[in-house]
């Protein structure tokens, strides 16, 4: 999924270098007409690597440029002396990204630490040259080994987002506006579904120059997990938080139905989601009086903790930060 310039998804082409032939050289001085062997490896082809990057939080640098291929080795030459290594490639990516084998989608690596490097296509390696083929029934042997060929091929490159807590609600429930409210983030906030078509990240300041980080995640509708929506393509970045908070609004039809719609869509997705920490958020508190909040109490789910906050009014949110906190510290 795509908007503006963020990119989570990207096919990608990598080629590792060939490695450098081995020489067959004799060795030949003024005084020396019949020196023996004496010709080098080749160096090894340069290797295609990718590196983790805390600065990036998207894949976007790469789709203009999807084709990486690393330099060959160079040759050996006389005394004995080894070609170059072929210079390698790195691919910077945001913490969080999943490399896959775009024929078979298996999973090969995924990068979690800022400047973690994993070889991801090795250079062919160099050849041996013919001072290693020296023997005493052949003194002088005229041949040396070619360098290996380099391996190349298609990956999937697909990021998920590494976040404290992720929000999950429907369209317009108001995620955005809260994310703005209790982070540094600002997000693009409408009156109409799906203004969200790129999840967003804010770090929300806590007490004693503590933080955690929290996605808005674009909103969820029923049947995203079998693809309608917009959502479908957004569920996995929720699988990388460890607490996640429902966000519904207070002038909702039916809480307690769009709290089992959303937990279902989530358990059809990926069922290990439901292990995760879960808080309750009911949002325009301002429109609520005493009376009115006692008879939505009663409807909410008794197994999960829930909390009543206003954006617009700024209530309630020192409060839901608090839970949150201890939720994330359990």
């Amino acid at each position: 999924m795509t908007e503006g310039n963020f990119v989570d998804y990207i096919k990608v082409f990598a080629s590792s270098g060939k490695g450098g032939s081995g020489s067959m050289h004799l060795h030949r001085e003024k005084f020396i007409t019949k020196g023996g062997p004496d010709g080098g490896d080749g160096g090894r082809g340069g290797h295609v690597i990718i590196r983790g990057d805390k600065n990036m939080w998207t894949l976007f640098h790469l789709k203009f440029k999807r084709h990486f291929r690393a330099d060959h080795g160079g040759s050996g030459s006389k005394s004995r002396s080894t070609g170059h290594d072929g210079n390698d490639v790195y691919v910077n990516v945001p913490l969080g990204t999943i490399i896959r084998d775009s024929e078979t989608n298996e999973i090969l690596f995924e990068i979690t630490k800022d400047q973690e490097e994993v070889v991801l296509l090795r250079g062919g390696k160099g050849g041996l040259g013919n001072w290693h083929f020296k023997s005493s029934t052949n003194q002088t042997p005229r041949y040396a080994q070619p360098g290996m060929d380099g391996a190349d091929g298609w990956f999937l490159l697909e990021l998920k987002l590494l976040a404290d807590v992720g929000l999950v609600g429907f369209p317009n429930a108001g995620k955005s506006t809260l994310l703005s409210v209790i982070t540094s983030a600002k997000p693009k906030i409408a009156d109409y579904a799906f203004t969200t078509l790129k999840p967003n990240l804010g770090i929300v300041e806590y007490r004693d120059f503590k933080s955690f980080v929290i996605a808005d995640i674009p909103g969820i509708i029923e049947g995203a997990a079998e693809g309608k929506g917009l959502g479908h393509r957004f569920l996995r970045h929720i699988e990388r938080n460890s607490t996640l908070l429902f966000l519904i609004p207070a002038d909702s039809e039916d809480i307690l139905k769009e709290y089992k719609i959303l937990l279902n869509e989530l358990r059809t997705h990926n069922p290990e989601l439901l292990d995760k920490n879960r808080l309750l958020a009911i949002s325009k508190d301002d429109m609520l009086d005493d009376e009115l909040r006692a008879e939505i109490t009663k409807e909410l789910p008794k197994e999960i903790p829930h909390i009543f906050f206003s954006s617009i009014a700024q209530t309630g949110l020192t409060e839901l930060k608090d839970q949150l906190w201890k939720m994330l510290n359990e």
